[in-house]
């Protein structure tokens, strides 16, 4: 029993589907199923139960799953604790980032890590929470910094110190320049500009709850910056988080009730990083709960 092939398991398993996961070990359909196939000869056991939809683990398949896991834990904490002695780790690491306040920690943990292995590179990749799922799942990212909530099933996380908080950047002309804090209601009328994605759903649509449809969504961008210069031509107030940054002739106004969501660290579950990358997860873990311990 291979270590390669217990991976190949286990992506099978979480994606319940044979063409998804061979996409994802970039290998072809026949030579992972003809591996599962010689797996289940080995043990002598069926792992799945097949449809024309999806698969499923029989009973046997899950507690392979749970050894799987195992195995493959002990066997990847094995190899970092050997190479981790050798302080010249070297590498790139690609990392998704919305545009966050709490982005500045994973800077200071990027930081830090160089500090204790300079030859490390990075390269970080700027979009929204589907982007960067989409490329963690395609293998183009290691890691993401997202919104919660995370998908637990899919996902290792560790949540970030500080949450976002959500407002209106508007226009010194606006009726709502002069206000403290803005209201549901106080939008009724007016057009917005804000995230992209779907806005029923989204937590500021459902902030404004009966106002909704009274809101017209003049544009949406995926990054803060964009929205800021079509808020400055008046194209409608700007819908964001606040990062604490200055856009001129715009104001940044809190919503009442107050909005505020968490940030996490996440990187997929089950899957075989390189020692580097590995290495930052576990640097990246213990140094967000360092700060956790100390505001204790």
């Amino acid at each position: 029993m291979e270590l390669r092939v217990l991976n190949y398991f286990l992506a099978i398993a979480r994606e319940e589907n044979f063409t998804k996961a061979a996409q994802q070990l970039h290998v072809t359909q026949p030579t992972l199923s003809r591996q599962i196939a010689d797996l289940e000869q080995e043990l002598g056991v069926k792992l799945f139960v097949r449809s024309n939809h999806n698969i499923i683990l029989t009973e046997d398949g899950m507690i392979l799953k749970r050894r799987a896991q195992e195995i493959l834990s002990l066997a990847d904490k094995t190899k970092r604790d050997f190479l981790q002695k050798d302080e010249s780790l070297s590498g790139t690491i690609s990392i998704g980032s919305g545009e966050f306040r709490s982005t500045e920690y994973l800077a200071k943990i990027i930081a830090a890590f160089r500090k204790k292995y300079p030859n490390v590179k990075y390269e970080i990749y700027s979009g929204n929470a589907g982007n960067i799922r989409d490329y963690i799942e395609r293998g183009l990212l290691d890691i993401g910094l997202m919104s919660e909530p995370i998908d637990m099933r899919k996902y290792n996380f560790v949540s970030m110190p500080i949450k976002e908080q959500w407002g209106v950047f508007v226009q010194k002309d606006s009726p709502l320049f002069k206000k403290d804090s803005i209201r549901p209601e106080d939008l009724s009328g007016m057009s917005v500009v804000t995230a992209t994605g779907d806005f029923n759903q989204s937590r500021i649509g459902k902030w404004l709850g009966a106002y909704k449809d009274e809101v017209e969504i003049a544009a949406t961008a995926n990054l803060p910056y964009n929205e800021a210069i079509l808020a400055k031509e008046n194209i409608g107030v700007m819908l964001s988080i606040n990062l604490s940054c200055t856009y001129e002739h715009l104001r940044f106004i809190p919503l009442q009730p107050v909005l505020e969501v968490s940030t996490a660290l996440g990187w997929k579950k089950d899957q075989i990083f390189s020692a580097t990358t590995s290495a930052f997860i576990d640097f990246a873990v213990q140094y967000l709960k360092s700060i956790s311990d100390d505001n204790i």
